[in-house]
């Protein structure tokens, strides 16, 4: 995938396979690995996709700074979603614990770590919409479509495990990110 680009336009190749379309301002991609959705500023930046490659046009003035970071990453947006609908993202957490014994499971749409420092009560992390989690002894793997939701996901994670009040050189037990979201390798 590459990305050509102007002051105004930026043309992204897609994926075989892969179609965008905008709805509203909805930006929807369809791929071979499923269908992802997401909010896209169509009053900023238009949006063109003829055979394999998409158009971004930008609709604001060329000549701020803003306004080329904007088309710029939006370009990224979309050669992301189209890589992550072909080949799949995946994230890799490992569960540390020194203290007390952990036990984490997957329940719905949710990641729940019971006995946390010897907590009475679980804690549960939300995972986004689109990522599934699964549970491999003492690592915990984060698959998905979309590479910002896949690590969205690791990151609630982290941040449902996060320790106060305990000096963090002593207590270190959570769940860690050990592998960030990245593009699964094509086999």
């Amino acid at each position: 995938m590459s990305t050509e680009s102007d002051r105004t336009h930026a043309v992204v190749d897609v994926p075989k396979g892969v179609t965008f379309s905008v709805h509203g301002r909805r930006l929807v991609a369809k791929g071979p690995l499923g269908t992802t959705e997401r909010p896209f500023p169509s009053d900023v930046v238009e949006l063109q996709v003829a055979g394999d490659r998409v158009t971004l046009t930008l609709r604001l003035a060329p000549g701020r700074k803003a306004s080329q970071a904007l088309l710029g990453t939006w370009a990224a947006h979309v050669r992301n979603l189209g890589r992550g609908l072909t080949v799949g993202v995946e994230a890799k957490m490992k569960v540390v614990a020194a203290h007390f014994p952990m036990k984490v499971a997957v329940k719905g749409d949710e990641l729940v770590i019971e006995n946390f420092l010897g907590e009475k009560y679980p804690r549960t992390s939300h995972l986004v919409r689109g990522t599934q989690a699964q549970v491999d002894g003492e690592f915990v793997i984060l698959s998905g479509t979309d590479l910002e939701q896949v690590g969205q996901s690791a990151a609630n994670i982290e941040r449902t495990t996060h320790i106060r009040d305990y000096d963090p050189r002593v207590f270190q037990d959570g769940i860690y990110l050990t592998e960030r979201a990245h593009f699964k390798e094509a086999s």
